[in-house]
């Protein structure tokens, strides 16, 4: 039963940390969009690396290092990628001791 219950806090996590990296894209996005960068707001959720790459580029050229919302992108996707392989290593555990 405590197996489950880590199941279900990773995957709350996992859920916590995907919705916080797309907010943080789409946010990205529209900072983008401000300055003149055409947008398509369905292409950002598909491939988010390709607006952060522009995102990265202007914020350097306007501030001299990285914005903040890259590094938020790169944590909370980080994050997230953590919580996936460790609920895929529980769930792979778990059914093996069965």
């Amino acid at each position: 039963m405590i197996a489950h219950s880590y199941l279900l806090y990773i995957f709350g996590l996992a859920v916590i940390f995907g919705i916080s990296s797309l907010v943080i894209s789409f946010v990205a996005a529209s900072h983008l969009s401000k300055r003149g960068t055409k947008i398509n707001y369905w292409d950002v959720r598909f491939h988010p690396l390709k607006y952060f790459r522009q995102y990265r580029e202007l914020t350097i050229e306007e501030n001299g290092k990285p914005g903040i919302l890259f590094h938020a992108w790169l944590v909370t996707m980080s994050l997230f990628a953590v919580c996936i392989i460790s609920l895929i290593v529980s769930v792979v555990s778990i059914s093996a001791g069965r």
